[in-house]
């Protein structure tokens, strides 16, 4: 829970040097975003799945699919959303920002600004082994 690894290449929400913590709203989500990214043969069989407790009182930045540039969700993404992520991280306002999925339409993924003062509020409550279905690939 540091982000570093999104800041060791990027993705669609941070550009490279931009530390940020991708995060999913249910397991359901989290599966369908990893698996994007992966064959049958690609998997990586060592998974695991973190429940994260975002204490209430937490602000949340909130983007809506209207507030977002056109073609936000293609593939690969545009510099337009990794400025986005980027301005969230270093304007610092917020420790959270909820954000729409690419991946599942109508569900939502929340990234965490490791730099926000209140990050240390944000605790990992649960870590275990998760494996994917095969029959998914």
């Amino acid at each position: 829970m540091s982000g570093v690894g999104a800041s060791i290449k990027g993705g669609r929400w941070n550009s490279i040097g931009t530390e940020l913590i991708y995060t999913a709203e249910n397991r359901s989500l989290a599966m369908a975003e990893i698996a994007v990214h992966f064959s049958i043969a690609t998997m990586p069989d060592d998974y695991v799945m973190l429940t994260i407790d975002c204490p209430d009182p937490l602000p949340i930045k909130i983007i809506n699919k209207e507030q977002l540039p056109e073609n936000w969700n293609s593939f690969p993404a545009i510099l337009k959303t990794q400025k986005i992520g980027d301005d969230f991280v270093w304007k610092n306002q917020f420790p959270i920002c909820k954000i729409p999925s690419v991946v599942t339409q109508g569900d939502y993924n929340y990234l965490i600004n490791p730099r926000h003062q209140e990050f240390h509020l944000i605790k990992i409550t649960q870590k275990e082994s998760f494996r994917f279905d095969r029959r998914l690939f």
